[in-house]
This record gives C-alpha cells, structure tokens and sequence, in this order.
C-alpha cells in the first residue's frame, strides 16, 4: 500500500502510469463519504465564505479542488502529470475549474490573482522552500492567504518540514500564520497516523 507521502519520496516514479490508481487511498480519492466529510469541513475553515478564485498546486487528481468547487471557488489546478491533469479535469467537468500541466514550484498562471494558494504535501519535496514560499506569495492578490497541509514522515528516516520550521519561513511573509495539527484527524488519513501532520494558513 502506498500512502500520500509515496508520491514524493519517489522521483522516478512515472506518475502518468500511477494515475489510473491514485485515488484507491483514502485520502487521494476521497471516495470513503467520512473520509471525504472530514476533508471538506477541514477545507471550509481554510477557505473564504465567499466564492474565491483557489489555486491548487500539485492538484494530483483533482479531489481537494472537487471540494473546493463544490464550496462555490473557482478552482485552477496545476500538476506535472498530463495523466494526473486528464482526471481531474474529468473529475469537475461542468464545473468551474480549469487544470493546466506545470511545475507547483513555478506554476504556468499570473501573480496576484488567487484569493486562495492551495497546496497539499509538495513543499517539502522542492530544494529551495523559501524561494518559492515567496513566488506563491507573489500569486496572491492584497488579503490572500496560502493553506499548506504538510508534514513529517517515517520514524527510522524522517522525511518532511516541521510546522515549526514552516511558520518560520512565513514569518518574513505572512503577518499571522496559524497551525492545525492533523495528525490526530484519523479520519482526514483514512487510518491512524503516528508522524506529524498538519496544517498552516498565512495571511498577510
């Protein structure tokens, strides 16, 4: 079985292949209603009441972008795999998404004109964090705010960014940054987790 953090921790992966499967875990496909009730209340306190225009890096097969439609955001999703970017555009046809093929870490789209930066386990996984903490930044319009769900994983080797280590790089940036820690949400993982995960908000 391979869980979240397997997408990361192996480049040479071909993720095009590994699409067709992506969405058997939990908390890929949210396919488990708790599962997904879980995702989608924690994805209300992280985005605006009102409709927004949300960014989602790293959008995988679209389902954190799926609940943010469903929300009432327009949603533009960036992934590196065209086979990644085919499913989710499928998932939320007819819906007001739109995903593109590129790098979360430079993202094909124009700066300040996201209300949201949505991005789910990828920052930890790029050589420079600061430089692009600051380059989402720059995607934001004045009053955004970026939602990053991170983590730290494995116990012989851990791999991740800590929150603490997060909220310092945003501190230069953000003028609040709170951190919900997840690791206790078995219900957001599918499965009871013993590593750190957890959430962070910022906004100016």
């Amino acid at each position: 079985m391979t869980y979240e953090s397997d997408r990361t921790t192996a480049p040479g992966v071909d993720w095009d292949a590994e699409a067709a499967a992506f969405d058997d875990e939990p908390d890929h496909g949210l396919r488990d209603p708790e599962v997904r009730a879980a995702w989608a209340a924690r994805l209300r306190t992280w985005l605006p009441e009102h409709a927004s225009d949300v960014l989602d890096l790293g959008c995988g097969t679209g389902s954190l972008s799926l609940l943010a439609a469903e929300c009432g955001h327009r949603v533009t999703g960036v992934d590196l795999s065209p086979a990644m970017v085919e499913r989710a555009r499928a998932k939320l046809a007819g819906r007001d998404a739109a995903f593109l093929v590129g790098d979360a870490a430079a993202p094909p789209v124009g700066e300040e004109r996201y209300d949201v930066v949505l991005v789910r386990h990828v920052l930890w996984t790029l050589p420079d964090p600061a430089r692009v903490l600051r380059h989402w930044w720059g995607l934001l319009r004045p009053g955004g705010r970026l939602v990053l769900v991170e983590g730290v994983w494995g116990t012989v080797s851990p791999v991740g960014v800590p929150a603490d280590r997060l909220t310092a790089l945003l501190e230069p940036l953000a003028g609040h940054v709170r951190v919900e820690r997840l690791s206790d949400e078995a219900l957001l993982w599918g499965r009871e987790v013993e590593d750190e995960r957890y959430a962070v908000v910022a906004t100016v």
